[in-house]
């Protein structure tokens, strides 16, 4: 009897997704037929018209380049937050004295909007690729400083034991004991900033670039051509939602990925 309950609440777990989709098309077409928000967004901003242009955009390749852009730079952008701040949130979360030394110096950056660094990121870098990069990073890096941090303080006491007592120090403790702990809260961390770095994406490549998904929505907008504007923005949150989800598959991979973290 149990099992005949579990199959069936697979069976409705399976089809939630698409019918969270369908209810969302369907409120979407609701909103548009109806006219709730006006005559230009009935025309404009249709599910039908917002169809046809990401059709176009697609079959053409147009949008490909893009694409392409814009996942390089979330992929600097991330790898340079995670060079730094898990080596950060290893030593602020094993050394007490660090931890304590740069905890409200940390606080205060991490409460600064990243969009506020943009004239700073302009003066320093200029336009192109590299302010982008600053941004993206400096978004995305204190998701893995502070959960990795709060992974190694989680390490049961046991570990530490057993690892002094076989004596193992250094490059091996890293290797042996800290990584393999705090694995699941480094995911986690990187879940978070993979959604911040898209959040702050979209902005920073409106900054003087020339390709990318942020720089596509303003051209869409200069040439009134609402229906690719809402295309790419239904393009954004698929990648988005496949970059989360191949996370959250490496994360299931992870026999003790429920340990740690705070989502």
């Amino acid at each position: 009897m149990r099992s005949d309950s579990g199959k069936r609440g697979r069976v409705l777990e399976s089809f939630a997704a698409p019918a969270g989709v369908i209810l969302f098309i369907i409120l979407w077409q609701v909103a548009t037929a109806e006219s709730f928000f006006g005559s230009a967004f009935r025309v404009n901003f249709s599910p039908e018209r917002s169809a046809r242009a990401l059709s176009s955009i697609l079959v053409s390749g147009e949008i490909v380049p893009h694409v392409a852009a814009s996942l390089k730079r979330i992929g600097i952008g991330l790898s340079l937050a995670a060079l730094i701040g898990i080596p950060v949130g290893l030593v602020t979360g094993y050394v007490r004295q660090v931890d304590r030394l740069t905890y409200g110096t940390f606080q205060f950056l991490r409460m600064i909007s990243p969009l506020a660094w943009m004239p700073l990121a302009i003066a320093i870098f200029g336009i192109g690729d590299r302010p982008v990069y600053f941004l993206v990073s400096i978004a995305a890096v204190w998701p893995f400083v502070i959960n990795t941090s709060f992974g190694v303080k989680s390490i049961e006491e046991i570990w530490l034991k057993v690892a002094t007592i076989h004596r193992i120090r250094g490059l091996a403790f890293l290797r042996r004991v800290l990584l393999p702990a705090t694995l699941p809260d480094i995911l986690v961390g990187l879940r978070l900033a993979l959604g911040i770095s898209w959040i702050v994406l979209v902005p920073a490549e409106m900054l003087g670039v020339s390709e990318g998904l942020g720089y596509y929505i303003l051209d869409t907008r200069d040439r009134f051509a609402y229906g690719e504007l809402v295309a790419v923005i239904l393009i954004i949150g698929f990648l988005g939602y496949l970059s989360d989800y191949l996370i959250r598959a490496v994360q299931s991979k992870v026999s003790w990925a429920d340990r740690g973290g705070s989502e």
